[in-house]
């Protein structure tokens, strides 16, 4: 009994020394571990500021878990917004070597007209000059809407429009150009079908679609539009007689101030792509493909949610 006695209390030192080495192996280990953590982190964080991508060491779960996912988030969206930048800035570059070509060229041609014209006083001229300053006045009209999308000024006063009436209205605004290409326009009625859209915009873009149609269809040959609905969205078909698009600009043909092979002389590149910008602007789409019997067909749909 004596023994047990005197025996007790060097057990509890023992155990006490042997609970404090523990204790302070569990917190070297856990400093360690936090140090190493915080190490990672912050070797990521400078890899990144310095334009260098990695990824993290992947750990188990712990109290640096959700630290670490929120900077994966945020270097993530730092790249989104790089990338958008560099992106916006490149097209910026592009648009303006495109500008200054499209308003380079009638500037030479109203410049040559009047040499000409001064050499030679001739109707002529003065109408080729008038010409070249309409094109002007179309390419300056075109960029300042263009200028409104892309900065999100344009008012749409979206109301309900009645497909066959918003069609109408639009051939009807080109019918001097359909005469004179001798290119005729089909637009049946198939009752009632409400888009909610702004009627003026929706009929230039439509107009846009309905003119690069007719200029790819041959004298005698016609123009045809049909819609249908359901419940998801309104469909809207445009298609011409003509040979339609060339393959390789298929995947470009609502890219500003691209022009096809077989574009007509005297285009910007412009129409198309301002179309897409208006019904995109209205919770819609446009797309374009070729019909397997011939022709060019471009497809809107107003989705209707």
């Amino acid at each position: 009994m004596n023994q047990m006695q005197g025996i007790h209390p060097f057990l509890i030192i023992i155990a006490f020394f042997a609970g404090g080495a523990l204790s302070l192996a569990i917190l070297f280990l856990w400093r360690h571990r936090h140090i190493r953590r915080i190490r990672a982190l912050t070797d990521y964080l400078e890899n990144v500021s310095i334009g260098n991508s990695g990824t993290l060491l992947q750990f188990r779960e712990d109290e640096f878990s959700k630290l670490q996912d929120e900077i994966y988030k945020t270097v993530t969206e730092l790249y989104h917004t790089r990338d958008a930048a560099l992106e916006a800035r490149n097209r910026f570059a592009e648009n303006l070597a495109n500008i200054a070509h499209q308003i380079k060229t009638p500037i030479t041609a109203i410049l040559l007209s009047t040499q000409m014209l001064e050499q030679e006083p001739s109707p002529v001229h003065g109408e080729q000059i008038r010409q070249q300053l309409s094109r002007l006045t179309h390419l300056e009209e075109a960029l300042l809407l263009l200028s409104r999308i892309d900065a999100g000024t344009l008012c749409l006063e979206k109301k309900a429009v009645d497909v066959f009436t918003l069609l109408m209205l639009a051939a009807d605004n080109l019918q001097e150009l359909f005469a004179k290409a001798d290119v005729s326009v089909h637009i049946p009625e198939s009752g009632e079908t409400i888009v909610y859209a702004d009627l003026d915009w929706t009929m230039e873009a439509i107009m846009n679609l309905l003119k690069n149609c007719m200029e790819h269809t041959p004298p005698g040959g016609c123009v045809r539009c049909s819609y249908e609905q359901n419940p998801l969205y309104t469909q809207i078909l445009i298609w011409d007689s003509g040979t339609g698009f060339a393959k390789e600009d298929l995947p470009h043909l609502f890219e500003r101030f691209y022009r096809g092979q077989n574009a007509k002389n005297g285009g910007i590149g412009i129409g198309l792509s301002l179309s897409k910008s208006i019904i995109e602007s209205q919770n819609g789409t446009v797309s374009a493909r070729n019909l397997p019997g011939g022709g060019a067909c471009f497809e809107i749909r107003f989705y209707s949610h």
